[in-house]
């Protein structure tokens, strides 16, 4: 006995009303994925330092854009040694050169992307809302650390070199996760009050 038209109408309907609700959870539930994965590329979040430190070395880079804001924004030092498990300190500075403040959002990531479950940060100042005054200028420390469970990855343990991205959005048209998942939001870095950002903590 086959359905009747009815009945295929409320089933149709109930399909169609149960793929728009995952449409609107495929994100949260992406990033959420990405973040306990480090899928894509996404860095991991820790909050403590691993306990032991290897001889092996990694070159981390570090790599500034905007997607859709005036700002000004730059990595203050060149590509940074730091051996598996040791701590590493960073600074990005971003600048508005307008006459109006403006409220941005950063992301970031990790290439290659398989360094992603393996790259920590303590500190950074990613997926909280800043707002950055006409003219002001802002130093914005990362403090990170390469997981000592790399040498266990047949691939990743080979790694010579890791290039950690940032980029601003404004936050009006950011659509992205917009919850602090890697630390504390850094108080702003007066500019020219920095230690030298290019050592390695």
């Amino acid at each position: 006995m086959g359905l009747s038209n009815g009945k295929i109408g409320l089933l149709a309907g109930g399909f169609a009303a149960g793929m728009l609700a995952l449409a609107f959870a495929a994100e949260p539930l992406y990033s959420a994925f990405c973040e306990v994965t480090g899928f894509g590329g996404t860095t991991r979040v820790a909050t403590e330092g691993p306990k032991e430190m290897l001889d092996q070395t990694v070159e981390v880079r570090f790599d500034a854009n905007v997607a859709d804001t005036p700002l000004k924004f730059r990595a203050l030092q060149g590509p940074q040694t730091v051996q598996i498990g040791q701590h590493g300190l960073a600074f990005y500075e971003v600048t508005n050169p307008t006459d109006r403040e403006i409220r941005v959002i950063a992301s970031y990531n990790v290439t290659p992307h398989f360094a992603g479950p393996y790259f920590n940060k303590l500190e950074c100042f990613c997926f909280s809302e800043r707002v950055i005054a006409a003219g002001e200028t802002r130093k914005l420390p990362v403090v990170y650390f390469i997981s000592p469970n790399i040498i266990e990855d047949r691939v990743a343990k080979n790694l010579e070199t890791i290039t950690l991205s940032y980029t601003f959005f404004d936050s009006g048209t950011y659509n992205g996760p917009r919850t602090e998942v890697s630390g504390p939001v850094p108080a702003a870095v007066p500019a020219g009050g920095a230690a030298n950002p290019a050592t390695p903590g």
